[in-house]
């Protein structure tokens, strides 16, 4: 379901992209005559594509970049994949008895951000200490926490670098764009159809960078925002098993 939505998203990016830049493509008709019909006027997809000149190929690979990183943080940031609900519960069952060894293989059995964090302190249980060895415990877990956390954030810090060097291809081809059209003005005396032509490409590139650099900026505050109320619970839930194998915790049969 996750993956469905991640390409109707980057359907309607696209979309989007190309309608924006056909807006900007079409001229303008001359004052006091009618406006003429449309398919004498109208541009195809591809031909507003190849008008916004090799900037739009730059734009186009990092919309691809930005939708590959959108569906892999829908399908691996989420609590059902990084902490399931029935593992928990078998954790806490385990820990109400103290069989550690049987916990810690539940985690290597199922492996996921909740488990590596879990399996990290239940390597330094010792019954032997006070509470268990708890302090080893609690540093272990959240040394463990860190490096998933960061492992997460990876991809999603791949959505802030579309969303802020998007905007700026797409200001590098507007200025280009502008270039051509001064250059034209000072050397062919004006040419209004290439004067257009240059005006044209700095449109095209202007919308294309902010149509990839907007949903970007969007999903990255979403799903940061998203990880770390996972981290969150996550880091409360494993406590919560310390304090049971420790002692400090004590739960009815």
């Amino acid at each position: 379901m996750t993956r469905r939505l991640a390409v109707l998203i980057a359907a309607l990016a696209l979309f989007a992209f190309f309608a924006g830049a056909a807006a900007f493509a079409q001229d303008p008709a001359p004052a006091g005559e009618p406006p003429p019909a449309p398919a004498e006027t109208s541009k195809s997809l591809l031909d507003v594509y190849n008008e916004g000149g090799f900037m739009m190929h730059i734009l186009l690979a990092c919309s691809i970049g930005m939708i590959a990183c959108i569906a892999y943080c829908f399908v691996r940031i989420s609590p059902g994949k990084m902490m399931p609900k029935g593992q928990h519960e078998s954790l806490v069952r385990y820990m109400k008895k103290q069989e550690v060894t049987d916990a810690y293989q539940l985690c290597l059995d199922q492996p996921n951000t909740y488990a590596n964090v879990v399996s990290a302190a239940l390597l330094k249980v010792n019954f032997e200490r006070d509470l268990a060895n708890k302090l080893s415990m609690e540093q272990a877990a959240l040394d463990a926490l860190d490096q998933e956390e960061t492992k997460q954030m990876l991809w999603v810090n791949y959505l802030n670098v579309f969303a802020t060097i998007a905007p700026m291809i797409g200001l590098l081809g507007t200025v280009w764009g502008m270039i051509e059209a001064f250059d034209v003005l000072a050397h062919k005396q004006g040419d209004p159809g290439e004067i257009a032509g240059g005006i044209g490409t700095a449109m095209s590139t202007t919308a294309g960078g902010l149509i990839v650099g907007i949903p970007s900026m969007f999903f990255y505050f979403f799903f940061r925002n998203r990880l770390m109320a996972i981290t969150a619970d996550i880091q409360r839930n494993a406590t919560f098993l310390l304090d049971i194998v420790s002692g400090e915790v004590k739960l009815g049969d």
